[in-house]
């Protein structure tokens, strides 16, 4: 007789964090963040930030390999105008800064910090307009 394995496939990162209610918890607290640093924050000045906010849940809900509600704009788009104004590496790092500082805030563990940096990471070049 042979045994059958059920293979259950691995939670999402989205899971994995705490689906919608985390992801909604962080954006929250990195906007409080972001928002507070005058490094970047001339960059929102014009925002809707309760439009924004929303629209960075989307994305995250999807980036982490959750549900894809997101309608936005692609990322080079996006951010081109900013990029204008000077948006660059020091303003782009500010940001990693208080994406992980919010995460070690929520008591993320490491290995789940470090796979948000990497996918977050991964959009540099085109949030840079390089």
């Amino acid at each position: 007789m042979s045994e059958v394995q059920e293979t259950i496939a691995p939670a999402s990162l989205f899971e994995q964090l705490g689906g919608a209610a985390a992801v909604d918890a962080a954006v929250d607290i990195f906007y409080r963040k972001v928002l507070s640093d005058y490094r970047i924050n001339r960059f929102f000045d014009n925002s809707d930030m309760e439009k924004q906010t929303a629209k960075q849940k989307a994305f995250l809900t999807m980036a982490f390999g959750g549900p894809n509600n997101y309608t936005g704009t692609d990322m080079r788009t996006a951010h081109a105008k900013f990029v204008k104004m000077g948006l660059n590496d020091s303003h782009f790092n500010a940001v990693m800064e208080h994406l992980t500082a919010t995460l070690v805030e929520l008591s993320v563990p490491p290995a789940l910090i470090a796979q948000v940096a990497a996918i977050a990471e991964s959009t540099r070049a085109d949030i840079l307009g390089k």
